[in-house]
């Protein structure tokens, strides 16, 4: 089971295994066959009315769906609701899409525009809201008669407001609940702690116990994950011809690797992220975007270290207990002293991991100086960061 903590809605994920019997099952596929047409006929429609340059929001789609629903019988077959919530995704994909454009922003920032979903790529996901479920008994049902046998590690804190049935890349079945999320607060400690993301060492913070090594889980399996990939490249079926039993056996072992992985990574950011918060009241984390080392040289290792999912993994286990995240910019963090303020000419080089202070002298290692600096900057000055310069006020923003 899972717990996710939503940032802005005050919203929390609870997510649990399923057990499905063979008419479950059966009923969900086709509840996604359904759905699948309508997300399909909704692309159609929304780039027929851009070249004809029509409006094409969500009440519109609405009014066709009803209009889809008496014309084929099969779609009328199914629940309403899951057509109707992938109609709202379907919307808010291409919303988010257009603002993108709008703000001009470069092509590899932007949200592409809702595509087609193909049968045998696109993954089952069915959305409902409070009036197309309910729970009876430990049991979950779902409009349209469905009825779902639910693996209760954990009982839910309050009525769900919505759930989202999907199938993962193991063919195992999940339900995520939405619930209101709820603080629970820490005792004080009176520490503040500085965080700086980097690759050769996942966090380096200002105190040494809570830093984060590179534990490189990814790198330990890619052996495993290199041999079942070659089985699946022995095995490909050629185009229009089924699968064959050893080539699934192989992707199915390449999934079951991928996802002991991701875990493994989750669970050391939880339990790192957990320890920081339950010891400190303020965090100054640097609001680092991991995405342009995709295109570097590190790009594997910083894929293996996960820096995205454990700095969001912090930052939800703090607002979860009401503690204080502040994210800085990470412009120039690493050429500003923390102890004086003064700045560097030049960007260090990677290769150079102490940092040395032409004004003042000082001198640490890199990432430690760039910790402090995200105290600096977010107004919680460290122990010898009095004379930081009044002309530069900290940069920072509150989470």
């Amino acid at each position: 089971m899972a717990v996710t903590v939503g940032g802005h809605d005050g919203c929390a994920r609870y997510t649990y295994r399923l057990r499905l019997s063979s008419a479950a099952c059966a009923g969900l596929l086709a509840e996604w066959d359904r759905c699948r047409w309508v997300w399909n006929q909704c692309v159609a429609t929304s780039r027929a009315a851009h070249q004809a340059r029509l409006e094409c929001g969500p009440a519109r789609l609405d009014k066709l769906l009803t209009g889809w629903r008496a014309e084929h019988e099969w779609l009328a077959g199914g629940a309403s609701v899951p057509q109707q919530q992938i109609i709202r995704d379907f919307a808010r994909s291409r919303t988010k899409a257009l603002r993108d454009i709008k703000a001009r922003l470069p092509l590899k920032r932007r949200a592409g525009m809702p595509r087609f979903k193909k049968k045998d790529l696109a993954r089952p996901s069915l959305n409902y809201s409070r009036r197309g479920f309910r729970l009876k008994d430990g049991r979950l049902h779902l409009a349209g008669g469905i009825v779902l046998t639910v693996v209760w590690s954990r009982q839910l804190p309050a009525d769900p407001s919505s759930v989202r049935v999907y199938l993962d890349s193991l063919g195992h079945w999940y339900c995520s609940f939405v619930v209101a999320a709820r603080v629970e607060p820490l005792p004080a400690t009176g520490r503040v702690i500085g965080i700086d993301w980097g690759v050769a060492q996942v966090a380096t913070t200002t105190s040494d116990d809570h830093d984060l090594v590179h534990a490189g889980h990814g790198r330990k399996a890619a052996e495993r994950l290199a041999r079942y990939q070659r089985m699946m490249a022995r095995r490909k079926p050629r185009p229009g011809q089924p699968a064959s039993q050893g080539y699934r056996t192989a992707r199915r072992q390449a999934a079951q690797a991928h996802r002991k992985v991701a875990r493994q990574r989750q669970d050391a950011a939880r339990k790192w992220a957990k320890k920081v918060v339950r010891d400190h009241d303020v965090l100054a984390v640097e609001d680092f975007r991991p995405r342009f080392l995709a295109k570097t040289s590190m790009a594997r290792k910083a894929a293996d270290a996960a820096i995205g999912a454990a700095k969001a993994g912090l930052v939800t286990m703090a607002r979860k207990h009401g503690r204080d995240v502040r994210l800085v910019h990470p412009a120039h963090t690493t050429m500003d002293c923390a102890r004086c303020g003064a700045r560097t000419k030049h960007a260090l080089p990677l290769s150079e991991r102490t940092y040395t202070c032409t004004t003042c002298g000082a001198l640490s290692p890199r990432d430690k100086n760039s910790a402090r600096v995200m105290l600096v900057r977010a107004g919680l000055a460290p122990a010898g960061a009095d004379r930081v310069r009044p002309d530069r006020p900290p940069d920072s923003r509150a989470a």
